[in-house]
C-alpha cells in the first residue's frame, strides 16, 4: 500500500487592490488640493462679475446717450432704466424698445436692478447707473463704498 502523498496547497496570492490607507492618502491629498485650489478660483469669479457689472454699465450708458437723442434727454428717475424697454407715458419721439429685455429692465451680476438717478448726485455726470456690488452694502446713494458706477 502506498503511503498517501502530501499535496501543498498553491500559495495564496495577493488580491489585486488598495488599501483602506492608501485610499484615506488619496482623500487627503485631494481635500488639500481643493481647500487650496478652491478660495483662488472663487476669488477669480468675483473679479469676473465685477469685469461684467463695469462693461454692463458702459452698455447702459450708450443706450442711453441712443435714448437722449431720440428723446432729447436721459429718462427720469421715476421712468429708470424700464424707459428703455417700454415706452413711457407721453413720449412721442421714442423710437425703442433699445433693450430686448422680456422681464423688464436689466438686472446685474448678482441678479439686482441697477440703480439709477437722473440728475447725478455726483458732480461732472448727467446720470448715475450703479450697481451695489457683491455685498449689496452700498446703499442707494452713487459713489458709496462697494458700488460700481458709471
Amino acid at each position: 500500500m502506498r503511503a498517501p502523498t502530501r499535496t501543498t496547497a498553491a500559495p495564496r496570492h495577493r488580491q489585486a487592490g488598495f488599501t483602506l490607507l492608501e485610499i484615506l492618502v488619496v482623500v487627503a491629498i485631494l481635500g488639500l488640493l481643493i481647500g487650496l485650489v478652491a478660495p483662488a478660483a472663487l476669488r477669480q469669479l468675483g473679479g469676473a462679475q465685477v469685469s461684467v457689472a463695469k462693461q454692463s454699465i458702459q452698455r447702459l450708458a450708450g443706450v442711453l446717450d441712443l435714448y437722449r437723442l431720440d428723446m432729447g434727454g436721459y429718462p427720469s428717475t421715476e421712468q429708470g432704466l424700464q424707459a428703455l424697454v417700454a415706452r413711457p407715458s407721453g413720449a412721442a419721439a421714442w423710437n425703442g424698445p433699445y433693450l430686448k429685455a422680456e422681464a423688464g429692465p436689466p438686472l446685474d451680476p448678482w441678479n439686482r436692478p441697477y440703480l439709477y438717478r437722473n440728475p447725478s448726485t455726483r458732480p461732472g455726470r448727467d446720470f448715475d447707473l450703479c450697481s451695489r456690488g457683491p455685498n449689496a452694502q452700498g446703499g442707494d446713494s452713487a459713489g458709496a463704498e462697494g458700488m460700481i458706477c458709471n
